[in-house]
């Protein structure tokens, strides 16, 4: 890892110098914060209108970056070229907090003020110990049907009972249940549904190998019975069109359903039979972090930043703007919010999803699992055979960082 990190701070301070432009003036003015972020604009919208009335002193400056990690990667903490804060999922915090650039938001906030957030949010934005981001809201994977082909009492409780239904309903170009099953993002469910990972906290891929065989076997009785082709545009375009009764797709999927005048049902993630634990998909976590340079020269204005976005409100007003699920449980107790289904089965969700990893390691997994799944699903190349080469190649990887 040290020499990883080395060779990192070394590209950062050749890239910073040759840097020029972006947001400029962080040390100008104390009371002029730059955000950036890659997220929707009615997220953004929400999130500016708020903070404008609860910051009257402060000028917040939303800027979008659509490769806001490479963009980071490349201005470190310069500031001339760095925002002062970014909004950002919370997968990439080791990336940021090994390269030095980002401080913990618990020097600025203290620790009890968070006693009300959801724990599955704040254990996705530690790293190492240290608090990183101030969580605003997150996403998960749903079950999702159609009610015109899956009633309610018809949603599978099971994995059997799924694969019973899909035996029944699929054939003749319809689905019963479709799902990305080769993507490692959406499989990542069933590996945790059999207690195994894909990696660990101390960046040990595959800690429970036979748990990660056992669902990748499993999982192939289900996949025989999808189409061979399932990127997103696929799957999503199969479940919009009425061809398939079933998904396991994000919020991301529910305004396109409604839009198609899909009777849309949300459901809980069936349980494995043989383990008895719930498909529990990753969970993204997306929050606030402060930059190195901005805490120690802008202490004031984002110290009142951050507190303005512990206010419950923030994420009753994300919520009500996009259906986000707020990272704050106070949240759901609103009136607001307390009604939408969909904020209220990510909050369900909640409890048994998993937070992607958000060591350095995890960047190389995300290649590693996706070809695993590949020579499984659709090569149809053994599991054994496949996961060892595999693990070859994510220790090989692995290695190579440090």
């Amino acid at each position: 890892m040290k020499r990883f990190l080395a060779l990192t701070l070394a590209l950062l301070i050749v890239m910073t110098m040759a840097a020029c432009g972006g947001s400029g003036g962080k040390a100008a003015d104390p009371n002029t914060l730059v955000v950036w972020h890659d997220k929707e604009a009615a997220v953004i919208e929400a999130l500016q209108a708020y903070l404008d009335k609860a910051l009257p002193d402060i000028t917040v400056r939303f800027e979008k970056k659509t490769s806001l990690t490479d963009s980071l990667k490349l201005v470190g903490n310069d500031p001339s070229s760095a925002p002062d804060l970014f909004v950002f999922a919370h997968d990439k915090i080791g990336v940021f907090a090994e390269m030095g650039i980002l401080t913990p938001v618990t020097e600025l906030i203290s620790q009890s003020e968070l006693s009300g957030y959801l724990p599955m949010t704040l254990e996705a934005a530690t790293y190492n110990g240290s608090l990183y981001q101030l969580p605003l809201y997150f996403e998960t994977l749903l079950f999702m049907y159609n009610r015109r082909y899956m009633q309610d009492e018809e949603v599978p409780t099971t994995t059997e009972e799924l694969l019973a239904y899909m035996k029944e309903n699929t054939g003749r170009g319809r689905y019963g249940f479709v799902e990305q099953h080769s993507t490692a993002y959406y499989s990542a469910a069933w590996i945790h549904g059999f207690g195994g990972s894909i990696i660990d906290a101390d960046g040990t891929p595959f800690p429970d190998q036979q748990a990660v065989k056992d669902a990748l076997e499993y999982h192939l009785k289900f996949v025989d019975l999808m189409p061979g082709e399932t990127e997103y545009s696929t799957v999503n375009t199969l479940f919009l069109e009425g061809k398939a009764d079933a998904t396991i797709g994000g919020p991301w999927m529910v305004p396109s359903a409604r839009e198609a005048n899909i009777d849309l049902g949300i459901a809980s993630m069936p349980t494995v039979d043989k383990t008895g634990r719930a498909l529990a998909p990753y969970s993204g976590v997306q929050g606030i972090h402060v930059l190195t340079f901005a805490a120690q020269n802008k202490t004031d204005a984002v110290q009142k930043l951050l507190h303005a976005l512990l206010d419950p409100e923030v994420g009753v007003v994300l919520a009500q703007a996009s259906g986000c699920a707020p990272a704050n449980s106070a949240c759901y107790d609103d009136s607001r919010v307390c009604d939408d289904t969909l904020v209220q089965a990510m909050r369900t969700t909640a409890e048994i999803a998993v937070p992607m990893p958000n060591i350095p390691e995890m960047d190389v997994m995300w290649t590693v699992v996706g070809n695993l799944l590949t020579d499984v699903n659709l090569s149809k190349s053994g599991v054994d055979k496949a996961f060892a080469a595999a693990l070859t190649q994510a220790n090989s990887l692995i290695n190579a960082m440090h």
